[in-house]
């Protein structure tokens, strides 16, 4: 293959929407860098830039407040997705310039309003990364698993449940050091057993029991 994208990057000391002409790029940001232009006052380094920082405008820059917050500092090690728009335009002629369109740090969209034109405003959206959008789902579909210690507690319920009888032969088949670690819920477990034992003691409510009634009659 021979690449003809390097043949038409412009001569610049930044990123220019022209060198995105083949396509997006994905960058990883090194550093961020005030500079004394007043139109272009941040420059954003990134992993193989060769010297030409991406300079924002303020369109982007306020996307990237509202997104990754105030701090430039905290933007090292952080990626977004840059990509030419051909509508941007400059002396009401479109000139194209450079658009975020994805984002890291984020896992879900961010929508925002962005001046167009004086007085006109449209919304404008960045997206997560599909690294992010992909860690997002796996913390949904794989939730956390318990601990040893919050299995011990499960399985103490479970026997506190079904009274304390069954809570006294669970404690005594644990060791000296499981045992300590129910002292937290001791009391919530005695109290279950105790309900527990409660219940087994009252008759059982069915249609020969005095004073029942179906719920359907109950309720009329």
């Amino acid at each position: 293959m021979t690449d003809l994208s390097q043949t038409i990057a412009p001569k610049s000391d930044q990123l220019n929407a022209d060198d995105l002409i083949s396509g997006p790029r994905t960058i990883k940001v090194t550093r961020v860098s005030a500079m004394k232009e007043p139109d272009q006052p941040i420059a954003i380094y990134f992993e193989g830039d060769n010297g030409k920082p991406y300079k924002p405008g303020k369109s982007m820059r306020r996307v990237l407040v509202r997104v990754w917050g105030n701090d430039g500092n905290a933007y090292a090690g952080r990626r977004m997705t840059l990509y030419r728009d051909d509508a941007v335009q400059f002396g009401g002629v479109a000139v194209g310039g450079i658009r975020i369109s994805h984002m890291s740090g984020i896992t879900s969209a961010v929508t925002m309003a962005l001046t167009e034109k004086r007085a006109s405003r449209k919304p404008f959206t960045v997206k997560p990364l599909a690294e992010e959008r992909e860690a997002a789902q796996q913390t949904i579909e794989q939730p956390r698993q318990q601990t040893g210690r919050e299995r011990l507690m499960t399985a103490a319920r479970e026997r506190a449940a079904e009274g304390s009888e069954s809570l006294r032969a669970f404690r005594a088949s644990l060791t000296e050091q499981q045992d300590r670690a129910l002292t937290p819920i001791l009391d919530e477990l005695d109290r279950t057993a105790s309900y527990a034992d409660a219940a087994d003691d009252r008759p059982p409510l069915d249609d020969d029991f005095p004073g029942f009634a179906p719920a359907d009659e109950q309720a009329a």
